[in-house]
């Protein structure tokens, strides 16, 4: 009997949906909104910066892009599934989509690390 890996597939979907409505929309607010506006006082980059240096919020850092990463690689692997209908190049699809987010959390993580 072969194993399929789509319960893998459909958690990391469901994680990063989840983590993407509840973080991103508060990141965006503070860094984008709250504090060039002057609603909040911003912090120091000396201070920024020792917080990304901090392993756990590196780690959070990394799921946020990683769990987005796969969600989107989900959400874009069934958009061309069902809505182009293009079923015939299901294993080229799932390659490239998943691929993507494979690449994508190298990337964050090499960024992350280098921090």
């Amino acid at each position: 009997m072969k194993r399929s890996p789509e319960p893998l597939v459909w958690l990391a979907f469901s994680g990063g949906g989840m983590a993407a409505a509840l973080l991103v929309p508060v990141l965006l607010f503070l860094f984008g909104l709250a504090f060039p506006l002057g609603w909040i006082e911003p912090p120091s980059e000396e201070h920024l910066v020792a917080l990304v240096r901090h392993p756990i919020t590196k780690l959070v850092l990394f799921g946020l892009c990683a769990l987005g990463l796969f969600h989107f690689a989900h959400r874009f692997r069934y958009t061309l599934y069902d809505g182009l209908k293009l079923k015939r190049f299901a294993v080229l699809i799932a390659a490239v989509c998943y691929g993507a987010a494979v690449v994508g959390s190298v990337a964050s993580a090499i960024v992350l690390l280098s921090v």
